[in-house]
């Protein structure tokens, strides 16, 4: 079966939906963390209810306790999960979301006029017949009129008939799914059995009539008896009448089915543990999932935050894509990809890819201006874990790190932070809020450990990548006069607190 594509912004209209405002993940961390990729992955064979739970979950603070237990069971038994995969597997024939249609605004009363509209085909028919008959010139006209209203009607209404049946058709496939999921006697489904049946009337009464069934006879009853548009109106009014029943069969059955999308992605998972609460952060030999051979590395944080440096493409800044990453898959779904995992619940905020914004003309520096803002507003508001790589590059090296020192100092004053850089005066200037620590790779293999880098290799990089042996050379002796320049030791250390 091939998923429909549906945009990110359907997938998120159920969360925004229930509450706009309320979110842990902002877009930038969105993006920085790769989390529309990831999400993707979480989401394949999924239709767009799983797909909505999912991307609600990873915004949303609540306790994911429950949900891991029931991803727990699955994960241990491959035949419930077929079972149940094969129960709602109707849910992938839904080409539209329908949370905005479940949970948003009230739909439209029926029109006192829509009785009309089933004795208007009989009475064309009539009016037909006497013409016929009779041979009436006036009769002719009332037959003209009422063939023009069944075809004004008809124009009228194609519109939102069409877009209607669409989104009937996916509020079936649901209502068909918890129907056949309550059949499934399982702990699992314990949520949808008691109404099981109530769901699978409730499709019936939302369906057509027996004729629009009938080969060839569909377009004939829509457009000579109105069949279409009288079932619009018909079956909205039931719609509104379930309303309260739809929301809480969309969000038990979509529930179930994001805990068989995570059940089913950690079968597949080369590794991964179920995560501890507690306020350090404590992660052992994790991984990225999106990296294929990822090199484990195990990461420890307590209340003190962390400054990490190392050379140029030693994988810094996908350290810091690994933690934030795991950090919100434990608070979101209870589990990370490591062989042991402790993590606060708390929010994850990051300051990654800021991009020069040309629509509004934005540089880069305003752009690294304008995140750190929000860093700021959000550490004012809560306790939360910031992720940031190289912040304030788009300055010159002395405003950087004094800009980059202030914004860090106050951060890990209010939440925690890890920061990687290459400024490595930065560590000395938050050694007393940040431990430094340094990656490297040692036989092969990824490390983390205490202390600050100490070979750099920004220009032996330009060597290898074929820069001219001049080019090296100079580089080389103006390096060497600015560590001269910068070597003075000032009379008084520098305190931030």
């Amino acid at each position: 079966m091939t998923d429909y594509p549906f945009v990110p912004s359907d997938v998120a209209l159920y969360r925004r939906t229930l509450s706009d405002a309320d979110t842990l993940l902002d877009s930038a961390t969105w993006d920085d963390l790769l989390l529309p990729d990831y999400s993707a992955q979480l989401a394949r064979e999924t239709s767009i209810f799983g797909q909505q739970e999912l991307h609600r979950r990873l915004h949303v603070e609540e306790d994911a306790s429950a949900a891991a237990v029931r991803v727990r069971a699955l994960v241990a038994d491959d035949g419930l999960r077929t079972r149940l995969t094969s129960a709602s597997t109707g849910l992938r024939q839904a080409d539209r979301e329908i949370s905005e249609t479940v949970f948003g605004a009230p739909l439209p009363v029926t029109p006192r006029w829509v009785p009309v509209l089933g004795w208007l085909p009989w009475a064309f028919l009539v009016s037909v017949g006497l013409a016929l008959g009779m041979n009436w010139l006036w009769m002719w006209l009332v037959t003209l009129a009422l063939f023009l209203s069944l075809c004004g009607i008809q124009a009228g209404y194609h519109d939102a008939v069409q877009e209607w049946t669409s989104i009937l058709n996916a509020m079936q496939q649901m209502l068909r799914a918890h129907g056949l999921l309550a059949q499934i006697d399982d702990p699992a489904t314990a949520p949808l059995r008691d109404d099981g049946a109530e769901a699978s009337r409730l499709n019936r009464g939302l369906g057509r009539s027996l004729l629009a069934y009938l080969p060839g006879a569909r377009d004939y009853a829509d457009w000579m008896f109105l069949e279409n548009v009288r079932h619009y109106f018909r079956s909205r009014e039931v719609v509104r009448e379930h309303i309260d029943f739809l929301r809480s069969s969309f969000a038990r059955v979509a529930a179930l089915e994001a805990d068989l999308a995570l059940a089913r992605h950690l079968s597949q998972a080369p590794a991964f543990c179920w995560a501890e609460q507690g306020d350090e952060v404590a992660l052992d030999d994790v991984v990225h999932p999106l990296l294929a051979d990822a090199a484990a590395l195990t990461f420890g944080m307590a209340r003190q935050g962390v400054f990490i440096s190392g050379q140029n493409g030693i994988g810094k800044s996908t350290l810091l894509r690994t933690i934030g990453l795991n950090l919100i898959t434990a608070r979101a779904f209870g589990f990370c990809y490591a062989t042991r995992a402790v993590t606060p619940l708390q929010p994850v905020y990051t300051s990654m890819q800021n991009d020069d914004a040309m629509d509004n003309g934005e540089s880069f520096y305003m752009a690294e201006l304008r995140r750190g803002q929000e860093l700021l507003a959000v550490a004012a508001q809560r306790r939360a874990i910031f992720l940031i790589d190289e912040i304030f590059r788009g300055t010159n090296y002395l405003e950087s790190v004094s800009a980059a020192g202030a914004v860090l100092h106050t951060l890990a004053q209010q939440g925690r932070v890890v920061v990687a850089s290459h400024h490595l005066v930065l560590a000395s200037l938050l050694a007393d809020s940040l431990r430094p620590w340094c990656v490297s790779r040692e036989d092969g293999r990824w490390q983390l450990k205490p202390g600050l880098l100490q070979a750099t290799n920004g220009i032996a990089l330009l060597t290898a990548r074929g820069f001219d042996s001049a080019i090296t050379t100079k580089a080389d002796r103006i390096h060497a006069w600015l560590s001269d320049y910068m070597a003075h030791p000032a009379e008084k250390s520098l305190t931030l607190g």
